[in-house]
Order: C-alpha cells, then sequence, then structure tokens
C-alpha cells in the first residue's frame, strides 16, 4: 500500500510540474529572491538540523518531520516546483512542495541557504522521474538519455521555505 501510494504522490508531482501554468504571482518566476523571504506555511526556526546531519536523523526511519538548514545547489528552471540542496557527501537531496501549494523564484537561487520544513525520507525514484527532474534542471538530451536506472535518495517535501 506504501508503494501504490508513493506511486501516486510521485505521479502527481511529475503530472504538476508538467502542466502549463497562466503568468500569476505563483509562478517561480515573479517571486522575490531576496534574503527573509518564506514561501509557504510559516514556521519558527526552532531545532534546525544542518543538511550535513539528516541522512543519520532519517536511519532506520520511515521518515522524519524535521527543520532543515542547507545550501541550493540547483532549482526547478521551469516553475520553481523544486529545488536540489547539498547533503554532507557531496551528495544532493530534492525538496519538493507539499501539494504544489507553493514554489520558489526560478532564478538566483544557486549557492543560496535555505531553512525549510517538513518530512524527511528515503525513496525508491523512478527513472521516469529522474528524466523529468533532469529536463526541469536544463540538462542536455543526451544527460536525460543516460539515465536509465530507478535511484534510491533522501527526499523531502517541505511544508515552508525561508530563504536566507
Amino acid at each position: 500500500m506504501k508503494k501504490a501510494t508513493l506511486l501516486l504522490f510521485l505521479a502527481a508531482m511529475a503530472y504538476g510540474c508538467n502542466q502549463n501554468q497562466p503568468a500569476t504571482e505563483t509562478a517561480g518566476e515573479s517571486l522575490s529572491a531576496e534574503a527573509g523571504t518564506a514561501f509557504g506555511a510559516a514556521f519558527t526556526e526552532e531545532n534546525v538540523i544542518p543538511a550535513t546531519a539528516l541522512a543519520a536523523v532519517v536511519a532506520g526511519k520511515d521518515s522524519v518531520q524535521a527543520t532543515v538548514s542547507a545550501e541550493i545547489k540547483q532549482s526547478c528552471q521551469k516553475k520553481g516546483c523544486w529545488m536540489d540542496v547539498k547533503l554532507s557527501d557531496d551528495s544532493d537531496m530534492k525538496v519538493t512542495f507539499r501539494e504544489y501549494g507553493f514554489f520558489v523564484p526560478t532564478e538566483n537561487l544557486e549557492g543560496r541557504q535555505v531553512v525549510f520544513t517538513g518530512t524527511a525520507k528515503r525513496e525508491l525514484v523512478s527513472v521516469e522521474d529522474l528524466r523529468h527532474f533532469a529536463e526541469d534542471a536544463g540538462k542536455s538530451e543526451a544527460e536525460v538519455a543516460a539515465i536509465t536506472q530507478p535511484r534510491e535518495e533522501l527526499r523531502f517535501v517541505a511544508d515552508g521555505v525561508l530563504l536566507k
């Protein structure tokens, strides 16, 4: 049942990110990237875990509610519907936004510090979803085509995000 729910969630996420969205204040390119700008649900910066420690906190658990600080490596360049943040082993973690309830700016996020709150868990990500995210990141056709295996990753669904 968990796998079916996960597959439904991932399908909805991929569908939502592919939808044409009219130019409104929720489109990523029209959002402010100024320090202190918040997106999604309001939250307090209490018990903040650095992304470098998150994998250890999640180890052996299905999921963990957490508030995390990290550096943004890249973000969705189409709508601002996800961002990748650095982890301790120089890998990254995909951060999506609960039920596509909000987006982040599409520009000027790389290298920025961010704090976000929500749910972290390990997931098996399908080839289709990995390719979709690679396309959103502006990867070449060759790079997208080179993705041929699903991958287990630490993922995060954020309820709120605060740019630093």
